[in-house]
């Protein structure tokens, strides 16, 4: 039985997240994320116009005057959240962690998905696998996901977004849109990118707190490794230390950025305690002149 305040968190994702489901679902989902291929409909009769190679021979054998295919586009898609739950995404400076802001951006998606009849599955890790739910269909099957995106009791606190990236592949054969969720902390993830982006339509969501891009003036600060425990003294007393951690922090988002750019898979920031409509409108409308 679940906790009455995991219960009232649930409801609240879904219902805040309903507005910014319809605006996606509105067309921009459906025309940035196409089906598998055209599907065999019915056959009608060869009108003046219609591509020839489109005619089905048996059925004008059959008739004795030309009768042409009909297809449809097959729009069933298998949607994959890859959700970082590490130690890092507890952070947050805002009111909310980043892990907190996952959640709900991977409980958006999920709805998208279901709304327009595709199948969604979940996959958390850390740097470990923590958690596989199979792809499905339906308003319980999310719900059911949102669930353990609120209650995931992970086992590592690390974050191995190759163990991630790899775990996924091995679970999914049918290409896939993959949405990777992470704050991209870690390293040496660009060849496994690099695969599973040949393979799927995989769509980096870059989470970053605003105290991850420029630190305040402080003094002496004592800081700790969300991750590995590890405990450290900081002077931001200095302006110029405070410049050099942004000018650091700028150097990590930028290679992170390239790394995904070589992959050829798009990359979203959102930021935690900011708007993460627009970035998610801006982007579905750049996919969507891409397709025009």
């Amino acid at each position: 039985m679940l906790p009455k305040d995991v219960i009232a968190n649930i409801r609240k994702i879904e219902i805040r997240t309903r507005k910014i489901v319809d605006e996606l679902t509105g067309g921009a989902y459906h025309s940035v994320f196409k089906g598998r291929g055209m599907e065999f409909s019915e056959v009608r009769e060869y009108a003046p116009g219609d591509d020839v190679r489109t005619i089905d021979w048996n059925v004008t054998a059959r008739f004795g005057h030309p009768f042409v295919k009909k297809f449809v586009e097959e729009r069933e898609l298998t949607v994959f959240l890859l959700v970082d739950v590490s130690g890092s995404g507890d952070f947050g400076s805002t009111g909310r962690s980043k892990n907190a802001l996952a959640a709900e951006l991977a409980s958006v998606l999920a709805f998208s998905a279901i709304r327009n009849n595709d199948r969604v599955g979940l996959l958390l890790f850390s740097d470990r696998e923590e958690l596989f739910v199979p792809p499905r269909k339906g308003r319980r099957h999310v719900l059911r996901l949102i669930r353990e995106l609120l209650v995931c009791d992970r086992r590592g606190r690390g974050t191995d977004l190759k163990l991630g990236l790899e775990t996924m592949m091995r679970l999914t054969n049918r290409k896939a849109v993959v949405f990777l969720i992470s704050d991209m902390l870690d390293a040496n993830f660009a060849m496994p990118l690099a695969v599973a982006a040949k393979r799927h339509d995989l769509i980096g969501m870059r989470v970053i707190d605003p105290k991850e891009l420029a630190l305040p003036r402080a003094g002496c600060v004592a800081v700790e490794d969300a991750e590995t425990g590890e405990v450290l003294t900081a002077d931001l007393g200095s302006r110029r230390r405070v410049e050099r951690y942004g000018a650091g922090a700028s150097a990590l988002r930028a290679g992170q950025t390239d790394i995904f750019r070589r992959a050829g898979s798009d990359l979203i920031d959102i930021t935690c305690g900011g708007d993460y409509v627009l970035p998610l409108m801006r982007f579905f409308k750049k996919r969507e002149k891409r397709h025009m």
